[in-house]
């Protein structure tokens, strides 16, 4: 039998289940959701379902005035479809590729831009980083997940996770920062001389900066948003 006949494609490259959980990572960039409930995706990341599913927009008040304000200020990105019922889902975003991280009790920030998934019963709440919204395209918004239960996140390339140290601060480009420790609060600061190296109004010379005792992910990519104006 030929290397490439469709019988090597099928058996090199099809499904199964690895008995992981609800969240199994079906390939690096494809997220298998094992669906027995409901669970929370970004808008758009369907890309195949299998059993007796129904896809929702979230509702307008289903997370109270509070949230439904910030979202007026973080546009689309933040936007999240709820997934209900039983079967296999599979999600992705743009070949990113996928993190699975178990929470138990624990709280984690991430850019709303690279949440894929999370299960319904985590605490979470949007944080809008208003100090620079103004100075990034789109600004930037993130999203606070704390309590027992799966979240997956996207990130261009392979992530990499830098610890924070109290009296070591670590320093990170706000498009390139993907996800830090829920005890962490970065400030922002800005290097007059960076933005005269790269020349550019709105690019390394905003810096996010953490401080204390935690971490916090970085990609190798320079992620930009459109405010869709």
């Amino acid at each position: 039998m030929s290397k490439y006949s469709i019988q090597q494609f099928v058996s090199k490259s099809k499904q199964v289940d690895k008995g992981q959980g609800m969240f199994e990572l079906e390939t690096e960039r494809i997220l298998e959701v094992n669906l027995n409930g409901d669970v929370w995706t970004k808008m758009g990341s369907m890309i195949s379902y299998e059993g007796t599913i129904k896809f929702e927009r979230e509702g307008i008040l289903e997370h109270g005035l509070g949230r439904l304000m910030k979202k007026a200020f973080t546009g689309e990105g933040s936007q999240l479809m709820k997934a209900s019922g039983k079967g296999k889902l599979y999600v992705a975003d743009q070949g990113k590729k996928i993190t699975i991280i178990d929470l138990d009790g624990e709280s984690i920030y991430i850019n709303g831009n690279d949440l894929l998934a999370f299960e319904k019963g985590l605490d979470w709440d949007i944080k809008l980083m208003r100090r620079i919204a103004g100075m990034m395209a789109g600004g930037l918004f993130n999203v606070r997940l704390e309590g027992q239960g799966m979240v997956a996140f996207t990130s261009h390339y392979e992530p990499l996770t830098l610890m924070v140290y109290p009296g070591q601060p670590i320093y990170t480009d706000p498009n390139a920062t993907v996800a830090w420790s829920g005890n962490l609060q970065p400030e922002f600061v800005t290097d007059i001389q960076l933005k005269t190296f790269f020349g550019r109004g709105s690019g390394e010379s905003i810096q996010m900066k953490f401080s204390g005792n935690g971490f916090v992910v970085v990609q190798p990519f320079e992620e930009v948003y459109y405010s869709g104006e």
